[in-house]
């Protein structure tokens, strides 16, 4: 999202639970669109709320699973925001070989950036997104 809107909007990355670890597969099937996923944490929504990011103060959450979106509508019922659901492959566990894997992933990739463009329209030019 930062990457293809830079600053126009504040975003935060956050699941069911807190894996903290991005998935090595995820690093780099991002790496080859010019992605840096390494020193990503994901975390839960309990821990954004412990650290400071109140869930009423966001206009939008996008789940991509319908665990994660039965957790958002819960801890978000008393607060006036748009819950959206993108049905998302999950690639994990999918493929034999390292290749059928990365296939996996790419494919979810390309379907989160398909749906932010869908949603959000197409991304800044480079310079804008980047702020330089």
């Amino acid at each position: 999202m930062k990457k293809m809107y830079g600053q126009r909007a504040y975003v935060q990355s956050a699941g069911v639970k807190n894996d903290m670890e991005v998935d090595g597969f995820s690093v780099a099937v991002c790496q080859e669109l010019g992605i840096e996923l390494s020193r990503h944490r994901s975390r839960s929504f309990e821990e954004m709320q412990e650290w400071g990011d109140d869930l009423s103060q966001f206009d939008l959450i996008v789940a991509l699973s319908p665990a994660s979106q039965r957790m958002a509508l819960e801890l978000t019922r008393f607060h006036h925001l748009e819950i959206e659901y993108w049905p998302i492959l999950d690639p994990t566990g999918l493929g034999e070989t390292r290749e059928a894997k990365l296939a996996a992933y790419r494919q979810a990739r390309d379907q989160i950036r398909d749906r932010m463009i869908a949603r959000f329209g197409p991304p800044e030019p480079e310079e804008a997104a980047t702020g330089g």
